[in-house]
């Protein structure tokens, strides 16, 4: 008689505990245990508890390959969904055996675990094993499919899909409500006392393993509805109306006053700040360096002369590299919307700036369209004040369309969305890229899917709030991704492209160099520990189909993005998963705002020792970068705190 010894953890999160049974069977080299329900005296599975069991065999297993989870109906009660964090096995030798789960398991079913050992596939060599990979990849394929949101766009999940998945998907991991009839519109909404529509049954079909968690729930719901009410209180959701005065817009910031927004109402106006803005705003990807000018924005040195000086010229400063460009061209054929039966207006500026001798970089000159001429007048500094601050506040409007359309949802959210659906459809739990990318995947399948019901759908906030409405957002995102390129997606490539390397005061390059470094550094170690040599990358069929289908899916098979569609050296692999590690984190970070942690790994995925400790330097890299941030920012009039590794989400998740 073989005695093992089984330690099953639940969870610690709000009703992750189960009343259903629980039974496990171990499968092994030489043999499989019977099935055996786990049972003790009074309840089993609470949350946060650890429970100890005895499996007997008649004979020991050899070396245990799987374990199996069953889950049934106990008596008369309803069936519930369980969070199983892990299950730890110890064979009758001592040998210990770790099993991660880290899911919730819903409705009846069986569920097969694996060791914590991260196998790529051509580690194993055991046709059981290989059989798992083969099942588990089916199963999750047949739960998470794609759909094309709208032509041009990188694709996102089919939240119809997640329908009955019970007894007989040992890898479908949910029940969920019925499917809608993808013909009826009627779900798309007013919510009562708001004049934007919500798709309320797209947010009912959402599989519990990428859903937001109660904690997670509840703090967004803490922010966001006193927000909302707020705005709704004080009439500016339903505001039809201009402004009377500038002074009005202090009213956004009543309750949610910040040293940003303190600083920004005290100097929006000025120039500097103007500039400033460029490098370490929401949106500071937008500046490029001249050696000569575009023939579409023909500025002349003496219309710049009274501000650069005596001492230089237009074409002396183009040769130093100080003459920076932001152009809004691709604004040029956006669709316009209608307000409140009011024609609203886009204009695609060319904004021109110079990085004076002080190390400020100030606007320079300012054309609002792309086509220069009598109707396309040049704005400057020696204007009237009034002509010139409405010139730099039309190219503000231009940067927030681009900046929330392009920037920040295209270019993190979606993008990320493709990484998270290419991941859990081509990786197994097992594979060492799976473990790694995980926690830079959380919650973003969610949060895509509520923008999608209640930003981007007809009617919805973008349809109200902006001045491209949701066709004008199409256009937008569908032409921005047809010329997105691997060296936009890689920091070192893009600032370096678009020359930007010597740009004093540049936080977000210099954070984000330092942070990308970071991310290289580990994934280096992580790589080369699982991918020895190039022929390991080259045949490992789950890394390609995983890469190939991020190319098809996400940049939509186009070969002029320089995206690979294939992978040949561990080189390439640390460059393609530093790129979208940091994009999943920090860059989404600089562009929105951050809440969870870089470098959190709380589930233990990852059981070998050296995975773990290049956690642990990554970790403690991260606080040193956080704590050369901090020590800068303690002489900066404005500091700047959106790459602080702390403050960086781990994932797009908001």
């Amino acid at each position: 008689m073989a005695v093992y010894r089984v330690y099953v953890t639940t969870g610690p999160y709000l009703r992750a505990g189960t009343l259903d049974n629980i039974s496990v069977t171990l499968v092994g080299t030489c043999g499989e245990s019977p099935k055996q329900l786990l049972d003790r005296l009074g309840r089993d599975f609470a949350p946060g508890s650890v429970q100890k069991y005895k499996v007997r065999c008649s004979a020991e297993l050899g070396e245990v390959l799987l374990l199996r989870l069953h889950k049934e109906r106990y008596a008369f009660f309803p069936k519930d969904s369980w969070y199983c964090s892990c299950v730890c096995v110890t064979a009758p030798d001592g040998t210990h055996s770790h099993f991660p789960c880290y899911q919730w398991v819903a409705g009846y079913c069986t569920l097969e675990l694996r060791p914590g050992a991260a196998k790529t596939i051509c580690q194993d060599s055991l046709p059981l094993l290989l059989d798992h990979r083969k099942r588990e990849l089916q199963g999750r394929q047949e739960c998470y499919r794609w759909k094309v949101y709208a032509p041009g766009f990188p694709g996102m999940i089919d939240v119809g899909s997640f329908e009955e998945m019970e007894t007989d998907k040992k890898f479908a991991l949910t029940k969920m409500m019925p499917r809608a009839d993808p013909g009826d519109s009627s779900g798309n909404r007013y919510l009562p006392g708001f004049t934007m529509k919500i798709d309320f049954p797209s947010l009912m079909h959402m599989e519990p393993n990428i859903r937001y968690s109660a904690t997670k729930t509840a703090s967004l719901l803490f922010n966001a509805i006193p927000a909302s009410l707020g705005m709704k209180l004080r009439g500016l959701l339903d505001r039809k109306g201009s402004w009377k005065k500038l002074d009005d817009i202090r009213n956004i910031f009543w309750c949610h006053k910040t040293v940003i927004s303190e600083y920004v109402m005290e100097h929006w106006c000025e120039d500097p700040f103007f500039g400033y803005q460029y490098l370490n705003g929401v949106n500071p990807v937008m500046l490029h360096c001249l050696s000569s000018l575009p023939s579409k924005l023909p500025i002349t040195n003496d219309m710049v002369a009274p501000l650069l000086g005596p001492n230089t010229c237009l074409q002396m400063e183009l040769e130093r590299g100080n003459i920076f460009l932001a152009d809004y061209w691709i604004l040029a054929e956006a669709p316009v919307h209608c307000l409140n039966d009011r024609p609203q207006y886009v204009a695609a500026p060319l904004c021109l700036l110079w990085l004076n001798p002080q190390g400020a970089l100030v606007p320079l000159a300012i054309q609002l369209s792309q086509t220069p001429g009598p109707d396309s007048p040049i704005f400057l500094p020696t204007d009237s004040y009034w002509d010139w601050l409405l010139a730099k506040t039309w190219v503000r409007n231009s940067e927030f369309l681009v900046h929330e359309n392009n920037t920040h949802f295209l270019c993190t959210h979606l993008l990320c969305e493709a990484f998270a659906m290419a991941t859990l459809r081509q990786l197994p739990l097992c594979h060492p890229i799976y473990k790694l990318l995980l926690p830079h995947t959380r919650y973003t399948l969610q949060v895509n899917t509520i923008a999608r019901a209640t930003l981007l759908n007809p009617e919805g906030l973008v349809d109200k709030v902006t001045s491209v409405g949701r066709q004008g957002l199409l256009y937008l995102m569908s032409t921005a991704l047809a010329h997105f390129t691997y060296t936009d997606f890689c920091l070192p490539d893009s600032v370096r492209a678009r020359g930007v390397l010597a740009i004093p005061n540049y936080h977000y390059r210099d954070d984000g160099l330092k942070i990308w470094a970071a991310i290289e550094s580990f994934v280096s170690e992580i790589v080369g520990y699982y991918y020895p040599s190039d022929a390991s990358v080259q045949q490992d069929s789950e890394l390609q189909a995983w890469v190939g289908e991020i190319f098809a899916w996400a940049f939509l098979g186009r070969e002029s993005s320089g995206f690979p569609r294939r992978l040949c050296t561990p080189g390439e692999l640390v460059k393609f998963l530093t790129a979208i590690i940091f994009n999943c984190s920090a860059q989404h970070a600089a562009v929105n705002s951050g809440q969870r942690p870089l470098g959190t790994y709380p589930d233990e995925h990852f059981t070998e020792e050296a995975p773990r400790r290049s956690i642990a330097a990554f970790q403690n890299r991260l606080a040193q970068i956080s704590q050369e941030i901090r020590e800068r920012n303690q002489g900066l009039e404005l500091p700047y705190t959106y790459l602080d590794p702390p403050l960086i989400e781990n994932s797009v998740s908001i």
